[in-house]
């Protein structure tokens, strides 16, 4: 039984499947990055990660998508095209049979590092710790992803029940 955590965006898009494991822990079996060219037009990267989203989610077929809920700032462009992934990586999820869950950032950082204003740097300490990973996940978008996956993990009772005390008595 998998977790799938997706850090979307066009250009970069973070993804990490976990294994809940006994004792609230939880097993990094997949962890990484599905990058599209800004040279390449728009559709076509769309076509591309969505290609890889559906690869990724048909060989680990996982319960749950944790996904990071879009988070307006300024960049407007930005914004646009991880809106675009954030909807390829629900729809595939979707489509595949898992849930869906959707985190804010600020949910994911105070979860996984205590603080909701964690920067990126804390985020992939944390996530290397609670993996009991060699190094730091790079890039921070594998992380974040890693974070996402740890965040609804620590948050889902039923998952929480099949591996024992759940990732909240260690978070």
């Amino acid at each position: 039984m998998f977790v799938l955590g997706i850090d979307p965006g066009l250009s970069r898009c973070g993804y990490a499947v976990l294994e809940p494991a006994p004792r609230g822990q939880a097993i990094a079996r997949a962890l990484g990055v599905i990058r599209t060219s800004p040279d390449t037009p728009t559709p076509l990267r769309l076509a591309e990660l969505q290609l890889e989203l559906r690869a990724l989610i048909a060989e680990f077929g996982p319960k749950v998508v944790s996904v990071e809920r879009i988070f307006f700032q300024n960049n407007v462009r930005t914004a646009v095209g991880v809106a675009q992934a954030s909807g390829l990586a629900i729809a595939e999820a979707v489509a595949s049979g898992a849930t869906v869950a959707e985190y804010s950032p600020n949910e994911v950082k105070s979860v996984v590092a205590g603080d909701g204003r964690a920067d990126k740097e804390q985020v992939q300490t944390m996530v290397q710790t609670l993996l009991g990973l060699a190094a730091r996940p790079k890039p921070a978008d594998a992380a974040d992803a890693a974070a996402l996956a740890l965040c609804h993990l620590a948050f889902d009772p039923g998952l929480r029940s099949l591996t024992g005390a759940g990732l909240g008595a260690h978070l």
